[in-house]
């Protein structure tokens, strides 16, 4: 007696799927670390375009920064184009600036990483944690994840 059914067994399908999952558990936590590190590539970004639209505004003002105090959550929300000064964070971005004459500072966290919290300064506004590793006008970041 000849059998002739054609397909895949149970002990086949079963170690298809076994192979799928292991992939799968290797693939999804090396991607949620991907999604943190671009996470902190916004928030870096975020930062150094503040830093050029500061510069753009200190050239147009006699060197005066636009160093109003408060939280920056939206396009225009500090200062306007009009007078030279425009920065708009990214999505899910929140800056805060501080000023303290002739300088700035900023620090900067993101809504989808907890214990994050990055920085930037010029002149003599140093912020930690830009003051701990780098010189002014580059963003540094503590992580906490």
């Amino acid at each position: 007696m000849k059998r002739s059914k054609k397909g895949f067994t149970l002990i086949e399908l079963l170690i298809v799927v076994v192979i799928i999952g292991i992939l799968a558990a290797i693939a999804i936590p090396k991607f949620a670390a991907t999604k943190q590190k671009a996470y902190v590539a916004a928030v870096k970004t975020d930062l150094k375009n503040l830093a050029t639209a500061e510069e753009g505004y200190a050239s147009s003002h006699n060197g005066a920064y636009d160093i109003t105090a408060g939280t920056v959550v939206g396009p225009a929300a500090s200062g306007d184009s009009a007078s030279g000064f425009s920065y708009a964070p990214s999505s899910g971005v929140t800056v805060i600036i501080a000023g303290t004459a002739p300088g700035w500072s900023a620090t900067a966290t993101h809504a989808q990483v907890s214990g994050m919290t990055c920085a930037i300064y010029y002149n003599t506004a140093a912020v930690a944690p830009a003051t701990a590793t780098t010189g002014e006008g580059v963003p540094v970041c503590t992580t906490g994840f």
